[in-house]
């Protein structure tokens, strides 16, 4: 039933102008801020102060915008079929020649990005701009809602593999396809390597780096934004490649935190758009002394 609930509101929201639904979006998200537990918020909060070195009142602010564009961004996820006809309306894209000339080599690519704007539209936007993209997704608990957000994945352009799905993705990457990691969440320390986000030794997914190497492909660095115009703004940056030294672990480690230092050079220029909520150092937060911490300032 969900499921069909979720295309219903889509459909309407589909019908509304845009700048109508920009207005439940917002409003939606000042509301969802308000429900945030006040641990999770706190959490956050202390995040920004630490990552940042604001005060309190500018941390507030930077958390709570990150939050309210939840709201905007499921609307824009709701408005797929709408976007698919005009996405040049929605996102503009610089740098896309940077994929074309990687793709045009051959072989596939890794597309490295966070989670900041709408991660959601990001993958679409590069969907529908031509680049052969597979979006690597977690499964939703709720088997509706997955089905919903995978079949509106899917609609823009993009093929959806689950993180388990690794065979899948070397196939596609040998077949030039371009995988998409979004890779700046806390993963568990079994999987993880210990690097350097915002000063604070921090449990960074190594997937990336780990793939591109093995299969001698480039990373490129891609982020969106919102911009002035109401819209978003994609910038593809130049593609990074993993050396081959023989010492395995060492170029994995070495390129993981060059993608590291790229997030954090985007999430400082548009602090509002980052997933703050996320807890980024819980997997670490009792493993390391604020003297372990300087060695890493």
């Amino acid at each position: 039933m969900l499921y069909y609930v979720l295309r219903v509101i889509s459909a309407l929201a589909c019908a509304m102008p845009r700048c109508l639904c920009d207005l439940l979006g917002n409003g939606l998200g000042n509301l969802a801020w308000l429900m945030v537990p006040g641990k999770r918020k706190k959490m956050a909060i202390g995040q920004v102060k630490m990552c940042l070195g604001v005060d309190e009142a500018e941390a507030v602010r930077i958390a709570k915008a990150s939050t309210v564009r939840f709201g905007p961004m499921l609307f824009e996820v709701l408005r797929f079929p709408v976007i698919k006809k005009y996405p040049e309306d929605y996102v503009r894209i610089e740098g896309l020649e940077k994929f074309q000339r990687a793709l045009a080599e051959g072989k596939g690519a890794i597309l490295a990005t966070a989670h900041t704007d709408n991660w959601e539209l990001f993958g679409g936007a590069l969907a529908m701009a031509g680049i052969p993209l597979v979006g690597v997704a977690m499964k939703q608990k709720n088997s509706a809602a997955d089905r919903f957000i995978n079949e509106y994945r899917t609609r823009i352009g993009m093929h959806i593999t689950y993180k388990t799905g690794v065979r899948e993705m070397f196939a596609m990457l040998k077949k030039g396809w371009v995988i998409g990691l979004i890779m700046d969440q806390d993963t568990n320390r079994h999987d993880g390597v210990i690097l350097n986000f915002f000063g604070r030794p921090t449990n960074c997914t190594p997937g990336a780096a780990s793939m591109a190497r093995f299969q001698n492909v480039p990373i490129i660095p891609a982020f969106m934004h919102q911009d002035e115009r109401g819209g978003h703004t994609l910038v593809v940056h130049d593609p990074i490649y993993v050396d081959n030294t023989g010492d395995k672990r060492e170029d994995i480690r070495r390129t993981t935190q060059v993608l590291n230092d790229v997030i954090e050079a985007h999430v400082r220029k548009y602090p509002e758009e980052w997933f703050w909520l996320h807890d980024r150092w819980k997997s670490v937060r009792e493993d390391f002394s604020e003297a372990d911490y300087r060695h890493y300032e």
